[in-house]
């Protein structure tokens, strides 16, 4: 008899993980105003059951220090220049983070992407949420990137120690 009570909450169980994803996220801007002198070295992406995940690798830079500003946008221009940045997708988020992309000191690049091109090593293929991801550049001190989304869904970001991390969800109602 134990053994069937175990096998009849098995699949109750495993029912309510799969409907239970985030869903309170909300679509509106979210930033935090702060800034390091560390700077931008990767940029990554992960597929997830209930969102897909861009973290922003930035060594060095503690767990308050890291700023970022991530939004809906219509479209996105370069800093400095105003020059557009196509990104493809229903949608586009803008995703800064307030720590450069080069050495403040030399100048030197510290992240190998290019104005307007695909993030250096990002493949997107088989994502439910992202389309494209875009390095758009890094002007005094920021680094701007366009994420291009499947249509407007919810979103979060989170500072961790050394990387900014943004999860959109892969809907609205929380059903995988």
């Amino acid at each position: 008899m134990g053994a069937t009570a175990v096998v009849a909450s098995a699949p109750a169980a495993g029912a309510a993980t799969a409907a239970n994803c985030p869903t309170g996220w909300g679509s509106q801007a979210k930033t935090l105003a702060t800034s390091t002198v560390d700077s931008v070295t990767n940029v990554r992406t992960g597929r997830q059951d209930c969102y897909d995940r861009m973290v922003v690798d930035v060594p060095g830079a503690g767990r308050g220090e890291l700023g970022y500003s991530v939004q809906y946008v219509d479209r996105i221009h370069q800093d400095g220049s105003g020059t557009p940045v196509t990104v493809g997708g229903g949608a586009v988020i803008e995703v800064r983070v307030t720590a450069p992309a080069y050495d403040p000191e030399t100048g030197k690049p510290t992240y190998p992407a290019r104005a307007g091109k695909p993030l250096p090593g990002v493949n997107l293929t088989g994502y439910r949420t992202f389309r494209d991801a875009r390095f758009v550049g890094s002007f005094e001190g920021e680094t701007q990137l366009g994420l291009g989304v499947r249509a407007r869904l919810p979103f979060r970001v989170q500072v961790l120690t050394d990387r900014v991390v943004v999860d959109v969800a892969h809907t609205w109602t929380g059903v995988r």
